[in-house]
């Protein structure tokens, strides 16, 4: 066992039959769920019936499926269950996995006693109890023993495959379930963490702007309408640049990666625009604490020509944030594309962006 797994055994000193799991897991939250798997598995396996068995749960952090959309019988030959010393080997990967348009959520052999089960394909909300819930039942179907399935399998509805069983989305929204998956792998909350260069940016812009009393003259005059309409075109303008100068639009280069690549787009757009609200958000803060500090509301009342509330204070910062947002704009051509990728993207997507894909400097 290498040092980079974590290891959750049964009861101490239970006596009886003993089933390991490898749980094997892509880097990023694929990760992290394996390793609460492995705590709390043990116990919601055990069976009423089969009170003297122990179980114990293996984690290991690599990346094996070479591509979405690859066989499960080559998936198989990659990771090669046979060879794991554990009974059963349960590969989790936040890859999308689909047959046609039908979000696939588990692959299972009972043969080769291995499952692969996509994480994007459950959805981006109650992912663990989700997640959890796929793998209870891929091990037992591995087990041949339906005690051990979940009260909610049967939401699964599941079709026969070369090699094994593969179990699909529940009905209804699968698409949208999907895309909330790809969005949440791609953690569109690390964007103002991940691109400093454009924070930087946008909170220096918004600074300056600050110091200008036009500026606050059009706060006081623009009305919550012009308001509303700068900051959705400030918000995305900041989204096309980042699509257009970092190249992240993907180009089908067939007719039958068409479908694919809007999925894959819708995903990149609707992580930058969650994204992006967050640095805005973020930006709100910091400038209203920075006008607070640094404006004097008898400045601004003498300005203004009447006076001035917190009320004031928000408004100006409103406008602010809006102009900060394009700054931050411009500020992301000072980013290279890796570091964008890296803050836009979860590590399985930036890797098969640059498996599938030339360098940047190749394509331009």
């Amino acid at each position: 066992m290498t040092a980079n797994e974590h290891v959750q055994a049964g009861r101490p000193g239970a006596a009886g039959e003993q089933v390991s799991v490898l749980l094997i897991a892509d880097p990023g939250e694929p990760a992290a769920l394996a390793e609460r798997l492995a705590e709390s598995l043990p116990d919601r396996l055990r069976s009423p019936d089969r009170g003297e068995r122990r179980w114990t749960m293996c984690v290991r952090r690599k990346p094996y499926l070479p591509d979405e959309q690859a066989d499960f019988a080559d998936v198989i030959d990659t990771v090669d269950p046979s060879s794991e010393a554990e009974d059963i080997v349960v590969y989790l990967t936040d890859l999308p996995r689909r047959e046609d348009t039908l979000p696939v959520v588990a692959d299972v052999s009972a043969d080769h006693k291995f499952a692969l089960i996509s994480v994007a394909g459950v959805g981006g909300l109650r992912i663990e109890r989700r997640v959890r819930a796929v793998t209870e039942l891929a091990i037992a179907r591995v087990l041949g023993e339906p005690d051990l399935r979940p009260g909610g399998a049967r939401r699964f509805p599941s079709a026969q495959i070369q090699g094994g069983i593969r179990y699909f989305a529940p009905s209804g929204l699968r698409r949208l379930r999907l895309l909330s998956g790809m969005v949440r792998a791609n953690r569109p909350w690390r964007l103002v963490t991940g691109l400093s260069k454009v924070l930087v940016g946008a909170f220096a812009t918004g600074a300056i702007a600050l110091a200008t009393n036009t500026i606050w003259l059009f706060a006081d005059t623009m009305g919550p309408w012009r308001m509303g309409a700068a900051t959705v075109l400030s918000i995305v303008a900041m989204i096309l640049w980042l699509i257009l100068d970092h190249e992240l639009w993907e180009r089908p280069t067939s007719p039958d990666e068409r479908d694919r690549s809007v999925l894959y787009n819708t995903a990149t757009v609707v992580t930058l625009v969650i994204g992006v609200i967050v640095l805005h958000v973020a930006l709100f803060g910091l400038l209203l604490f920075t006008a607070c500090l640094t404006l004097p509301p008898e400045l601004l009342s003498r300005t203004l020509g009447h006076g001035v509330t917190f009320v004031d204070y928000l408004t100006l910062v409103w406008l602010l944030a809006s102009i900060a947002t394009i700054g931050g704009a411009l500020g992301s051509g000072l980013e290279d594309d890796a570091a964008v990728r890296e803050a836009a993207y979860g590590v399985r997507q930036r890797q098969r962006i640059e498996e599938t894909q030339p360098p940047p400097n190749q394509a331009r």
